[in-house]
């Protein structure tokens, strides 16, 4: 008997450290860098429909990312449901946590047996062609605390030595991935950062001495020398957490802050390493 609907989840991927891969094949343009899941995420419920739709937390959105899974998916007509505790445009990688969590849904609704890499990598796909993220599905394909030092796969990645722990954020205010990602001269700045960062975390992951304090403090330096922590808000949080014995970090790319300590204003959650996937 066929489904009346089909529910699948990804984590939340809090992107600590990016370094943009670029190539005009989507497939093969990527990022490197640091990042972590975390236990919230977004839920997707998807249903047969008269007409495509995609709601988020109840309100009918336009959401390009999304409604690109779906037509490269199927010519079928769908309602996508998508429910988050996390806010949009603060760097939790909620576009690619949708695409993803669509994409596993809608494979299990129509049964159409694509495995997990390929719906991987459609939702991949989506995030380049729409400018809305780089490196997030891989994270949410695999989940847990990972870095990728190296051009190839983006689903490719190494997992570092970071035990699932509660994480503390708090979100200011949205940027636009595609902003960004568009302006020639803050991806030079960018990269130009990363390149120490990559350097440092090789080093972590060489000598597995991996923290999550460790990583927050090339997070922080990154945030810093490539000019995107620039909100004043943003730049007093993290400075009050590092003053008082904390790490803490700007989370890439929105005005928002991830700590290992509470502060003041902040959500906890945890760093998980929960990949994605159906939910029965």
């Amino acid at each position: 008997m066929a489904l009346s609907v089909a529910r699948a989840f990804a984590p939340g991927n809090v992107s600590c450290v990016f370094k943009i891969v670029a190539h005009d094949d989507p497939t093969r343009m990527h990022s490197l860098g640091m990042g972590f899941t975390v236990a919230d995420g977004v839920s997707a419920s998807v249903r047969r429909a008269a007409s495509l739709s995609i709601s988020f937390n109840g309100r009918i959105i336009d959401f390009p990312t999304v409604a690109a899974v779906v037509s490269a998916m199927t010519s079928e007509c769908v309602r996508v449901e998508l429910v988050s505790s996390l806010p949009l445009s603060s760097g939790f990688g909620l576009s690619g946590a949708s695409a993803l969590a669509t994409g596993y849904a809608l494979n299990r609704l129509l049964g159409l047996g694509l495995d997990d890499e390929t719906l991987a990598m459609r939702a991949h796909v989506a995030e380049v062609e729409e400018l809305t993220g780089l490196g997030d599905v891989g994270g949410q394909y695999h989940g847990g605390c990972l870095v990728k030092l190296w051009e190839g796969h983006p689903l490719a990645a190494e997992r570092l030595s970071v035990d699932e722990q509660e994480v503390f954020y708090r979100y200011i205010s949205p940027i636009k991935t595609s902003e960004v990602l568009r302006d020639t001269e803050k991806r030079e700045r960018i990269n130009a950062a990363a390149e120490a960062a990559l350097g440092a975390l090789e080093e972590v992951l060489d000598e597995g001495t991996a923290t999550l304090p460790l990583c927050l403090g090339i997070a922080r330096q990154f945030a810093i020398d490539s000019a995107l922590m620039r909100d004043a808000e943003v730049i007093s949080v993290v400075s009050s957490v590092v003053e008082e014995g904390g790490a803490a970090s700007m989370i890439m790319l929105g005005n928002a802050v991830v700590s290992n300590r509470p502060f003041p204003g902040a959500t906890p959650t945890r760093l998980s390493r929960r990949a994605a996937g159906i939910v029965e």
